[in-house]
């Protein structure tokens, strides 16, 4: 039976696979890379598929889907290989008194896709905690011990891998602490939650839990019976402008390397598409989240082709109403909107 990529990203959309390759150890991953690479193979690297969205036609080439579980804990230290799932790696460093990835709990996806995306949440980004990854280069075909500065973090959500296939990422080191008390709490939400004030601490174990629940009231904790989590999470990226639009004045923003950053989901709901819009457009196959705007969800049996329609239907209202253009937070493989 083929493989789609309906079977294997979170949005449950995408068409065949021409073939696949799971590699379950690094080297093993590089030796796959290399010969493909080698054969001038039409090759795509993916992960979790948390992230991607691809049209109908699939991929009519090889497509090397990290499994790669190996991961070290030395002293404050923790290297994980690419493949080991983010949540799991989140959870065994609190088990082992480390403090500093807990605001991301939840999140899903692979390790390996942490410095593609810089991801982030509840003010604690990858870039706060990340020492150094090994990459392979497909171009050279040699493997580089990076540091975090070589990433091209800044600008929101940015870094030199995003929409780039020359380097796969390997491996990601992370520096935490040893400490009972989490980074400080920079979220307003989350601090709240925790009965605590910004800029306050908790034991980690309680921020993971308090994320969990913030997370799952947003829809964002993957479940396979709850349509809201058929997603890739945030679809749209929060605009940087340097400038921002007179029309947009109320919108709030924050300060950016690049300029001034502005919440898409702001922009999309006083667009007129508030949360759980969608449900009479179309054939129903795609809505916003019912408690998210920013994420477009696949309500069962959705076809990309629809899902980039209706991105395209509110990307087209958002400008109208304020000028400003969104754009996909998401990786997108033989489709646009």
């Amino acid at each position: 039976m083929t493989t789609t990529f309906a079977d294997l990203t979170t949005m449950r959309v995408g068409g065949p696979i021409g073939r696949l390759l799971v590699p379950e150890t690094t080297p093993e991953a590089v030796e796959l890379l290399r010969r493909t690479t080698a054969a001038g193979e039409s090759l795509l690297v993916m992960g979790g598929g948390s992230n991607l969205v691809v049209g109908e036609v699939g991929w009519d080439g090889t497509v090397i889907r990290m499994a790669t579980s190996e991961f070290d804990i030395n002293r404050e230290l923790v290297t994980a290989a690419a493949g080991v799932e983010w949540d799991h790696l989140v959870k065994a460093t609190l088990d082992e008194g480390l403090a500093g990835l807990e605001a991301l709990s939840g999140i899903p996806g692979l390790v390996g896709g942490t410095p593609v995306q810089n991801v982030g949440a509840f003010g604690t980004e990858t870039a706060d905690v990340l020492e150094s990854l090994t990459v392979y280069d497909r171009q050279t075909g040699a493997q580089e011990r990076w540091a975090a500065e070589r990433c091209g973090f800044g600008s929101h959500r940015q870094s030199v891998f995003k929409h780039s296939d020359r380097w796969v990422v390997l491996d990601v080191t992370y520096r935490l602490r040893r400490s009972d008390q989490s980074r400080p709490i920079r979220y307003a939400e989350l601090a709240a939650k925790l009965g605590i004030e910004v800029g306050g601490t908790a034991a980690p174990a309680d921020v993971r839990e308090a994320v969990l629940a913030l997370r799952r009231g947003r829809g964002m904790v993957l479940d396979p019976q709850d349509h809201d989590t058929w997603s890739v999470g945030s679809f749209f990226i929060n605009p940087v402008l340097a400038t921002v639009p007179d029309r947009a004045r109320e919108c709030p923003r924050y300060p950016d390397a690049k300029g001034t950053k502005l919440p898409a989901a702001w922009l999309i709901e006083h667009s007129d598409f508030p949360r759980g819009y969608g449900h009479e457009w179309g054939n129903g196959s795609v809505a916003l989240s019912s408690r998210h705007a920013l994420a477009v969800t696949n309500r069962g049996g959705a076809t990309t082709s629809e899902v980039m329609k209706f991105a395209a239907h509110i990307r087209e209202g958002v400008e109208a109403r304020f000028g400003i253009r969104l754009g996909p937070e998401c990786d997108l493989v033989n489709c646009s909107f």
